[in-house]
């Protein structure tokens, strides 16, 4: 496949998952527009479970939804819902969905006080109200999708802790172990969830990425993983989601493989290309072998993988331009 088809094949993936119509949720119920917090009112967990974060990852928006339609309640401790990023949201076109992931900037590597506190972004000011619920959960599940088809990944931070809880969870397949981002901080790594293990204490953060945005199968993929964090928070059980939520759960992995990444990718412009239409997970035998070109024409740099089996996650060249992550390189293992 040539460059140029691979791009335009790319550049017309069908966006089949619709949007949720959220305005009878968007409001809230805590003076913060879409966040819902609900309390037991017994001792337990802060556990959080945020969507929208970027406005045209629309499978966690629908997940939430249906937890609320659901009336599911905490049994004990107290259970926080939120849509994140309402204004990208309401600019969503299946059309066009990429123009709808931000407003000014990305919410999710805003989350450093001093970038909240300057309050001089849209994403800036939303992370800012954000934060009080974020600072106060002990437990998060952030759900996101990908720009490309692929195999659902759960991201855990470098925390052993994290990663104990994918492997607890029994899905998806893939769990991936990275350090975040050089140009901002996820929501994930915010505050506690960020300390090493001696000092996180109970604190746990997991990323999903659901799927390619559009496919209807990452709505399914984000309900599943609803299903097994909240079991495993304990602030509801299993029994209980089972019977509000059928047909929530899907089938435990046949086998989990934890992708340590050992380095990003970073474009120097937007004429980054691959050799190949990787789609993820590829499993490349041999160290120096060239899986892209970084740079313009004559003067672009090979890049070559750093060691035998490497793996591929995330390829995307869709917002390549300098400074972007267009791939990560991992060493995979059974988990």
């Amino acid at each position: 496949m040539s460059l140029a088809t691979d791009m335009n094949a790319r550049a017309s993936l069908t966006f089949e998952l619709p949007a949720p119509d959220i305005g009878a949720w968007r409001a809230g119920n805590t003076g913060t527009e879409g966040v819902w917090h609900f309390d037991s009112g017994q001792p337990g967990r802060h556990v959080m479970v945020s969507a929208l974060v970027h406005g045209n990852e629309l499978c966690g928006a629908w997940a939430l939804k249906g937890l609320l339609e659901a009336g599911v309640r905490p049994q004990q401790g107290t259970l926080t819902l939120a849509l994140c990023n309402l204004e990208a949201f309401d600019r969503f076109d299946a059309a066009d969905h990429d123009a709808s992931r931000f407003t000014d900037e990305d919410l999710n590597r805003q989350w450093i006080d001093a970038r909240m506190d300057a309050a001089d972004t849209r994403e800036r000011r939303r992370a800012a109200a954000l934060r009080p619920w974020v600072a106060r959960a002990d437990w998060l599940l952030d759900i996101h999708s990908m720009h490309e088809p692929g195999a659902p990944l759960l991201l855990t931070g470098t925390q052993p802790r994290n990663l104990a809880l994918a492997k607890a969870m029994a899905a998806p397949e893939h769990i991936v172990v990275d350090a975040g981002h050089k140009d901002g901080v996820r929501m994930r790594d915010y505050g506690r969830f960020g300390l090493p293990d001696a000092e996180g204490g109970d604190t746990r953060s997991l990323l999903v990425e659901c799927g390619f945005h559009g496919d209807p199968a990452s709505r399914a993929v984000a309900q599943d993983q609803c299903v097994r964090f909240l079991a495993q928070s304990g602030v509801v059980d299993a029994d209980a989601l089972a019977r509000q939520l059928p047909g929530w759960r899907g089938p435990d992995a046949p086998r989990q493989w934890a992708l340590e990444v050992t380095g990003p990718v970073v474009a120097t412009s937007s004429a980054f290309r691959f050799t190949e239409p990787f789609t993820g997970l590829e499993v490349i035998p041999r160290a120096g072998t060239v899986i892209a070109w970084n740079g313009d024409g004559s003067d672009g740099v090979p890049v070559t993988t750093p060691y035998d089996d490497c793996v591929l996650v995330m390829p995307s060249v869709r917002q390549a331009r300098a400074g972007v992550t267009v791939v990560r390189f991992a060493r995979r293992r059974v988990l």
